[in-house]
């Protein structure tokens, strides 16, 4: 079982790449950031961008994963979006992957003046950005025409250092999105059941992701593919489970989703004062002694 860490976009400069060094040294496999213009409630406290973010984080770090969980088409066009992974992976050393889902309807669906999209539109949209996505990260030159975004001849040199693209953790729990991770995705991504987020025992909320495991299982087998070649990330923070309670807690979370077949939890950093507030004594011993028991799952 991999570890992996969330670092929100709300530090100034030092204080951020100390963050993304202190990650890395702790020993996470994997650090990742929110793709958001602002989130819930952190709308009006600081927040920075995504890719100048993980930019930076590129050039302060050596080993760990880099990557964004998740972007979504909402304020993005798959041109200049796909430019920016581009360049991300090669600062980076390839070391980035691309978490993606078809977004909400909060804030970043409003911020550019637009009026929310439908379900079925957003993720009509989201299917063919990530299609278009796919081939733009794959090829020198690109021309597309579709329902929602165009190419004409964009260029996407020198391509990316992993090849032959950025691995894309596609988030999904509905049908569609499930067939798209299946046929695009290096990996999976969920935070849970959306329709049961509390008021479950623990074997229940990871009973929820284990059914949404056999349901991409099935899509992956429409697509002749083997579901073992996708990794499968748990982001905990959205459900009533309280991981980052103790180590005992942390070690009892990773284990739930190991046993139903996960092969990576993702945690966030303490943020004080907020949804995501940790006693930081607790998460400094969880990372000196939950993280070695965890590993050996």
């Amino acid at each position: 079982m991999r570890v992996s860490v969330v670092i929100l976009p709300i530090y100034r400069a030092p204080e951020a790449l100390a963050r993304w060094r202190a990650a890395e040294d702790a020993g996470f496999d994997g650090a990742w950031t929110y793709d958001h213009l602002s989130w819930r409630s952190f709308r009006d406290e600081p927040w920075f961008g995504s890719v100048p973010t993980l930019a930076a984080a590129a050039t302060a770090t050596s080993r760990i994963r880099l990557g964004t969980l998740v972007s979504s088409p909402n304020f993005r066009h798959p041109v200049t979006f796909a430019k920016e992974v581009m360049t991300l992976d090669d600062l980076s050393g390839g070391r980035f992957t691309l978490g993606i889902g078809a977004g909400g309807t909060g804030y970043d669906a409003t911020a550019l003046g637009q009026e929310p999209w439908p379900p079925r539109e957003r993720q009509d949209r989201f299917e063919e950005f990530l299609g278009l996505m796919d081939t733009l990260l794959t090829s020198p030159a690109t021309t597309f025409r579709g329902d929602y975004y165009a190419a004409d001849e964009a260029r996407m040199l020198p391509g990316c250092v992993q090849q032959p693209r950025v691995p894309f953790a596609v988030a999904a729990t509905g049908p569609r999105g499930l067939r798209l991770a299946a046929r695009l995705g290096q990996a999976w991504v969920t935070y849970g059941d959306p329709k049961r987020l509390s008021g479950l025992a623990p074997d229940e909320y990871a009973a929820a992701v284990a059914g949404q495991l056999r349901r991409l299982e099935e899509a992956c087998a429409e697509q002749g593919r083997d579901p073992r070649d996708l990794d499968r990330i748990m982001l905990n923070g959205s459900t009533g489970e309280r991981a980052l309670e103790s180590v005992d807690a942390f070690v009892d979370f990773a284990g739930r989703y190991a046993e139903v077949g996960m092969t990576e939890i993702a945690v966030h950093m303490p943020v004080p004062d907020s949804v995501f507030a940790t006693d930081e004594v607790v998460f400094e011993k969880i990372i000196r002694d939950g993280l070695p028991q965890v590993r050996g799952l």
